[in-house]
């Protein structure tokens, strides 16, 4: 069942023909000058926005968490706590809205353009009203839930409070994240970076006014921080939303085509389901690790949390080189140019490695420094420094692994490496952590060399998943 929003204006090949030449603009090059498939060029072109978009959301937190820091390390903790477990709570709907990639990405490399914006439809109807109702569920269970899981009078309030404001945002972020993956499966990855510096933009001018009562506006501490992200989230969905109704999209990818089809959406779940279930099953894993790193003490907790601020430069980078191979290989999949595909996932590979050594030599240069960003604390930062210098080592095992799962992504090849995540987060991390962190007594940098182990691990895995081979055969 489908309902246009407008009456056709062009027949189907001129349309076609005209999404070819989109294509072309989107890659701001001529079709005769085209970058070699799957070389670096290609495959830097196309990532470098989703970069740049994913740093920015990796910087958004770095404010955040430096405004919020200024309040106190009990404050830093306890925001830091109930960040981790939002995004854990609704990862599972992020990761199975990222699966629209997939399919946008190999119809247009079949060919099949006026197809592509039928599949963010499929993603909104299937995601809204089950995160809207996980909301409110949320919202309801929190105080008990978050009094089980943080055995503190001090960070516990705090958590509680910034999480239920933010459960308000969580739909308008659900609604950017389907339509991002619109854009980024027809190659457009610019769209989503200048949608995501406007929000992130406007998120570090509201946090700056509510969290301290400048710019005119109220002073509301925590409150504050969490009203200015839920604002944030809703302005980056119907921005997101309005440019993929513009016109020319319409008339070239069907985006005005509202399509109801179950058992397309079936194919969505099928892919996208197994993404949204490892993001779960990792994020549950080390929601619970913080929950282990918060039996320490708050300026354990305080630490990891400026520490996690820190490394999600490196890991926001390597996704948003994720994104642009899981595009690359999705499209390639689609025209059947297998070969093109696997030279994409090695040209990532190689990427990843430049962006972590950055990051790497950043960290051992100037941890001290980067610490002392989000508090003043010694001994925050005393522990923040030596985590940095476990992270600098860590990162580098992470950006591979990013990349490649997402060429695994890209292959729609996404069930057998979440039973692989199920087994290595669960089975191995926790129980490796908790042995090292406190039956060994090795404290907060112990606990922190499980997560590394954990990291080099499953970036072997996925590596070794994809060079294996087992993608060719996949079908969506």
């Amino acid at each position: 069942m489908s309902l246009s929003l407008e009456p056709p204006t062009r027949d189907r090949p001129q349309a076609e023909e005209e999404a070819r030449a989109q294509d072309e603009r989107i890659h701001n090059r001529p079709a005769d000058q085209q970058a070699p498939p799957g070389g670096l060029r290609e495959v830097s072109l196309l990532a470098y926005p989703a970069i740049l978009t994913q740093l920015s959301g990796a910087l958004m937190g770095v404010v955040d968490s430096a405004m919020v820091g200024r309040l106190g390390a009990t404050e830093l903790a306890g925001v830091g706590f109930g960040g981790n477990w939002i995004w854990t709570i609704f990862c599972f709907f992020i990761g199975l809205a990222t699966g629209v990639q997939t399919f946008v990405a190999q119809e247009q490399g079949a060919g099949r353009n006026s197809q592509c914006g039928a599949w963010a439809w499929h993603g909104l109807f299937l995601l809204i009203p089950i995160t809207a109702l996980s909301a409110l569920l949320c919202s309801i269970a929190l105080a008990p839930m978050i009094g089980l899981l943080l055995d503190s009078d001090s960070m516990t309030p705090i958590a509680v409070r910034y999480m239920s404001i933010r459960t308000f945002g969580v739909v308008g972020m659900i609604v950017a994240m389907v339509i991002s993956s619109f854009f980024r499966g027809i190659s457009d990855t610019r769209t989503p970076l200048y949608v995501a510096l406007f929000a992130n933009g406007l998120n570090v001018i509201l946090d700056y006014g509510l969290i301290f009562g400048k710019l005119g506006l109220p002073e509301w501490g925590i409150d504050g921080a969490a009203v200015a992200t839920v604002i944030s989230e809703w302005a980056l969905g119907f921005v997101m939303l309005a440019a993929f109704l513009r016109p020319k999209l319409r008339r070239l990818y069907g985006t005005s085509t509202i399509t109801l089809s179950w058992k397309d959406q079936r194919r969505l779940i099928r892919t996208g389901a197994p993404i949204g279930g490892q993001w779960l099953l990792e994020m549950l894993s080390f929601a619970f690790f913080l929950v282990l790193v918060a039996q320490l003490g708050e300026i354990a907790l305080a630490a990891s949390q400026a520490f996690l601020a820190l490394l999600a430069l490196s890991f926001m980078q390597a996704s948003g080189l994720g994104i642009g191979v899981a595009t690359l290989v999705g499209r390639y999949i689609g025209s059947h140019d297998l070969d093109h595909a696997e030279k994409s996932f090695r040209s990532g590979m190689f990427l990843s490695l430049l962006i972590a050594g950055s990051l790497a030599l950043l960290f051992f240069l100037f941890p001290q420094q980067l610490i002392r960003i989000f508090t003043d604390n010694p001994e925050v930062i005393e522990q923040g420094t030596a985590l940095l210098l476990v992270g600098a080592i860590f990162q580098f095992f992470d950006a591979f692994g990013i990349v490649a799962d997402g060429a695994l992504h890209g292959a729609g090849d996404t069930r057998v490496p979440f039973i692989a995540r199920f087994f290595l987060s669960w089975g191995f991390f926790l129980p490796l952590a908790w042995f090292l962190g406190f039956y060994l007594e090795g404290g907060l940098i112990a606990a922190w060399l499980a997560g590394a182990v954990h990291v080099f691990l499953l970036s072997g895995y996925l590596i070794w998943r994809f060079r294996s081979g087992a993608w060719r055969k996949i079908r969506i």
